[in-house]
């Protein structure tokens, strides 16, 4: 799975203002209910709980905040980059300001797992994550996020 069949360039939003965790999802739940058609207090309600389990704050300023919707027809993805880093309750209690939001299907399985971990392999890149706070607008950041080898980068 390449992050280009679940990331449209419409997904990409280089300059996301956040006071906070929670109004960050509230931001993004809205942004992503455009592009999917779906509820934005359904998708806001799915991360929120997901939240609750455990932070998806992974570390080194990255968050990857994901749920599952009823009724979705397909991994949709959407990427953020922040104005200014937010406290997340990340796993090192650094600050976060890349989020790279996974939605998927309730009946996902293990297609959920494989998105789930080409994202992380890709945001666990140092160099990746250089790159994209670098980055000068949305088509950069598609690109990088989208180039072939993105999907299998881990260093």
């Amino acid at each position: 799975m390449d992050i280009a069949e679940i990331l449209a360039p419409q997904g990409v939003f280089p300059r996301v203002k956040a006071a906070n965790k929670k109004k960050l999802l509230i931001d993004l739940a809205q942004r992503a209910a455009s592009l999917i058609g779906a509820k934005e207090d359904k998708i806001f309600e799915a991360l929120w709980e997901r939240e609750k389990l455990s932070t998806t704050g992974v570390g080194h300023g990255v968050a990857i905040p994901h749920g599952r919707l009823p009724k979705l027809e397909r991994i949709t993805a959407v990427f953020a980059r922040l104005e200014e880093a937010i406290d997340f309750d990340a796993v090192d209690d650094a600050p976060i300001d890349l989020v790279f939001l996974l939605l998927t299907p309730e009946d996902a399985g293990a297609d959920h797992l494989k998105a789930l971990a080409r994202v992380s392999r890709l945001m666990r890149s140092a160099a990746m994550c250089e790159k994209l706070r670098a980055a000068p607008d949305k088509a950069a950041l598609y690109a990088l996020l989208t180039e072939p080898t993105a999907t299998f980068q881990a260093a």
